[in-house]
């Protein structure tokens, strides 16, 4: 390759990059790939999920907080990370309820896409990741990340599109996270129930027919080699992650036994692929890979 693969993850709060796709990015960039974090909000609104971080002075604090734990995690994982600087819509006890005014889910799609556009035409990714068109799980704020991923992705190649945001760059490759999968947690509960560990993950698959796969997974990434990378990086996240609840209740090198890989569903690709794949740059060859300094002078 002339110049090093870039990767691209696209996120709705602080923490979230950690909890989705961390071992991914890790193992990306060991390997010499580039890896830039967008995190689309700053997390304002989001609660306290650490019992022992539940103090005023942190409630006081928190949007400041949630930033100094994204620079411990982005340093922990080894990307670059960047706010793209709208405000946490929170997340509704009742579905009626209107969003706060002026937040990120409530924005117009071309102006929550403009940033992201000019991120993606600074940084040059040739492969994207974000959420579903269900954003995961529905949080208003995960459902427009993956809005805005759809749009910047189609768009940012387009010179007539977001004119004046920089030189355009079409992505080569867009994923949907696919880390909450039925077959995944089956496969950990039974085997945490065969070392006679108790597991968290029964009452899930027991109502899993309430929340259907809607899209199939196309790509497992080993990357188990990172797990303990991934979750140092999620404890950083203090204010949002107990470190004696859900998250580490399976062991770690179990996890790497039964289930070595982070998981993606191939949403859109511009380039030939092979289904299923194990690398998100299959398909992306040594003439896609110019040094992103090389693209912007031939384009101008």
């Amino acid at each position: 390759m002339s110049a090093p693969l870039r990767l691209m993850a696209v996120h709705a709060h602080p923490d979230d990059e950690s909890s989705k796709g961390a071992a991914t990015m890790a193992r990306y960039v060991a390997e010499g790939v580039e890896v830039l974090v967008c995190t689309c909000t700053g997390g304002e609104r989001g609660s306290i999920l650490n019992p022992k971080m539940d103090l005023p002075d942190i409630l006081e604090n928190i949007t400041e907080v949630r930033r100094q734990e994204m620079e411990r995690a982005r340093e922990i994982l080894g990307v670059s990370q960047r706010f793209l600087g709208f405000v946490d819509s929170g997340l509704p006890d009742d579905e009626t309820e209107p969003l706060p005014e002026g937040c990120f889910a409530v924005q117009p799609l071309e102006v929550a896409a403009a940033p992201l556009v000019a991120a993606m035409r600074e940084f040059r990714p040739h492969v994207i990741l974000t959420y579903d068109d269900d954003g995961g799980y529905p949080h208003p704020d995960h459902i427009m990340t993956n809005k805005v991923s759809v749009e910047a992705f189609e768009a940012a190649g387009d010179p007539d599109r977001y004119v004046g945001l920089g030189e355009p760059w079409q992505p080569l490759k867009l994923y949907y996270h696919m880390g909450f999968t039925r077959e995944r947690f089956e496969a950990l509960h039974q085997a945490m129930t065969e070392r006679g560990i108790g597991s968290p993950y029964g009452d899930w698959i027991a109502r899993w027919e309430d929340r259907p796969q809607k899209w199939e997974v196309t790509t497992r990434v080993p990357c188990g080699d990172h797990f303990e990378t991934r979750d140092q990086a999620l404890l950083a996240h203090a204010t949002q992650v107990d470190p004696d609840g859900f998250w580490f209740v399976c062991p770690t090198g179990l996890q790497q036994e039964i289930w070595p890989t982070e998981d993606y569903h191939l949403a859109r690709s511009l380039v030939d692929t092979e289904l299923p794949e194990s690398d998100l740059f299959a398909g992306i060859g040594a003439e896609q890979c110019v040094p992103a300094a090389e693209v912007s002078h031939a384009n101008r």
